[in-house]
């Protein structure tokens, strides 16, 4: 893609094994490297979220905002996330209980020449470990201000 991006999904880690260290991700990246240059926000297995980058190829990925949430439990409404490319700023959207979209803390600034990926995905810092995320109900604008 290029230009401005908005991308939102509701987000559901059914397992309750007790493993945490799983997530669901929106991404926005230079690249399809392991190592690409991108912005993320996740929805963490443990019940945090955060907005992060890898400010340059083969960097270590920075935290820019971070929010403490609860363990999602099955039965309860899907968290949803967002992440927004406005220019070179990105922002991090949410919605826990079926409230309107907000936004969480400040714009992070990361330069992203186009053309540019824009993905969904889900990973885990254990990969031995067996899991599940579902991402549903996702919308991709080529614009700004378009998450909901």
């Amino acid at each position: 893609m290029s230009g401005d991006v908005s991308l939102a999904a509701d987000v559901m880690l059914p397992n309750t094994n007790g493993f945490g260290d799983r997530k669901a991700i929106l991404v926005v990246r230079q690249d399809l490297d392991d190592d690409s240059m991108e912005a993320v926000t996740a929805l963490h297995g443990a019940g945090w979220m955060h907005l992060a980058q890898r400010p340059a190829k083969n960097a270590q990925m920075k935290q820019s905002q971070r929010l403490n949430g609860q363990r999602p439990h099955p039965g309860e409404p899907p968290v949803r996330i967002g992440l927004e490319k406005h220019g070179d700023d990105f922002a991090f959207y949410v919605s826990t209980n079926r409230e309107p979209m907000h936004q969480v803390g400040t714009n992070m600034t990361l330069h992203i020449e186009a053309p540019f990926y824009v993905g969904i995905g889900f990973c885990s810092h254990v990969p031995d470990k067996i899991d599940t995320g579902v991402l549903a109900n996702v919308v991709l604008e080529n614009a700004a201000g378009k998450v909901h």
